[in-house]
């Protein structure tokens, strides 16, 4: 047992590295002043105060939302039916469809977003809009897995037990098929919805600069600003958005089994 748990510390040195170590330096900033001496720090909430206070950086951050929440709600409109039809599909061509699915997802997401950029910059589109189908069409894949896999799993024989009982389709689908698959669903929400609100590469190369989310903001003020206080602020709300976010989605999950 001991020898097993040795083989772990690589593992752990990683995590300990690159994980928590960046994570106790976000904290650290984010709740002292700039400037500080690594002996001296003056801890204060004014960064905190400034963003929540400020309807510049408050409109930043309902517009990350609400084109993550847009972004999902399409995914899932989009996303299901493509994943109930792969899953009526023969075995075989199941296989094939996710593997042509998935080849997407094999290229580098910056190489998608700049052949995004070079068709789109041909139509006469808002700065929105082209956020988001570039943003629809990277996460897309990602809502279709989940709900296949969900669909998949599922026992057929309670289909042809629903039709035995007089369920048409249409019964079936919502009273089996729809709620066996809601795992699925959720499952997607939280791979589409958490990476699109703090996304920053579809925004900045697709947006032209104009338009900014809360991951822009994030760069901007590390990269650019220089201050890495306030960039750790946001940060930090930004991850507690997400820690949030993940718990609804796990609370959903769970009640969802339960029902």
């Amino acid at each position: 047992m001991k020898s097993f748990f040795r083989m772990s510390y690589p593992y752990l040195l990683w995590m300990a590295i690159f994980i928590v170590a960046p994570m106790v330096m976000i904290l650290l900033y984010a709740f002292t002043r700039s400037g500080n001496s690594m002996l001296t720090f003056q801890f204060t909430l004014e960064h905190f105060a400034n963003f929540f206070t400020d309807p510049t950086f408050m409109r930043v951050l309902w517009t990350s939302l609400r084109i993550a929440f847009l972004t999902t709600v399409f995914c899932i409109l989009i996303g299901y039916p493509a994943a109930l039809f792969i899953a009526n599909l023969p075995e075989r061509r199941q296989t094939m469809m996710v593997l042509l699915l998935t080849l997407p997802m094999w290229i580098n997401m910056l190489l998608k977003t700049y052949a995004w950029r070079g068709i789109l910059m041909n139509f006469d589109l808002e700065s929105e809009i082209k956020v988001f189908i570039g943003m629809v069409y990277d996460f897309l894949p990602y809502m279709i897995i989940q709900i296949h896999t969900s669909i998949a799993k599922m026992d057929r024989e309670l289909l042809t037990a629903a039709q035995d009982l007089g369920a048409n389709r249409w019964k079936s689908f919502t009273k089996v098929t729809l709620p066996l698959s809601v795992p699925g669903i959720i499952s997607g929400i939280t791979l589409v919805f958490l990476p699109a609100v703090s996304s920053f590469v579809i925004p900045k190369l697709l947006g032209g600069g104009d338009y900014v989310l809360i991951g822009n903001l994030i760069e901007i003020y590390f990269l650019t600003a220089g201050d890495w206080n306030f960039g750790s602020a946001i940060s930090l709300i930004m991850a507690v958005i997400i820690i949030v976010s993940m718990w609804a989605t796990k609370k959903l999950d769970r009640s969802a089994q339960e029902d």
